[in-house]
């Protein structure tokens, strides 16, 4: 999938925010709070992030191409850097899930205010 691609898809979950962060990534956030964030800086080099489940985290990150994320491996984040690590179908599920886990760390207020209740 490609970098656009990505982008576009997280731009359209629900009360998906978009920001441009650090002079080189894409930010996508709900309520606040990021899902992904996709960098795209140089073509060859491009990578996505995202939170997955703490179940998750080791197998996915025993896939060549995925890796802990910098700065946020503690919080779960993986890093894709092989774009063939995953397909197509399974990436869009995982940035889904990343989606649904900050969400309902989210407060129902704000939840609601952006239309998720």
């Amino acid at each position: 999938m490609t970098p656009a691609r990505i982008r576009a898809f997280c731009h359209s979950l629900p009360g998906a925010t978009y920001d441009f962060k650090w002079d080189v990534d894409h930010v996508y956030s709900v309520g606040g709070k990021m899902f992904a964030v996709v960098y795209d800086a140089k073509k060859g080099q491009e990578t996505v992030s995202f939170k997955v489940d703490a179940s998750r985290f080791l197998e996915l990150t025993d896939h060549p191409g995925i890796v802990p994320a910098p700065y946020l491996a503690r919080a779960k984040w993986v890093q894709v850097r092989d774009r063939k690590a995953l397909h197509d179908k399974e990436l869009k599920a995982l940035l889904a899930r990343s989606h649904a886990l900050v969400a309902a760390k989210l407060t129902r207020a704000v939840r609601e205010s952006i239309g998720l209740a």
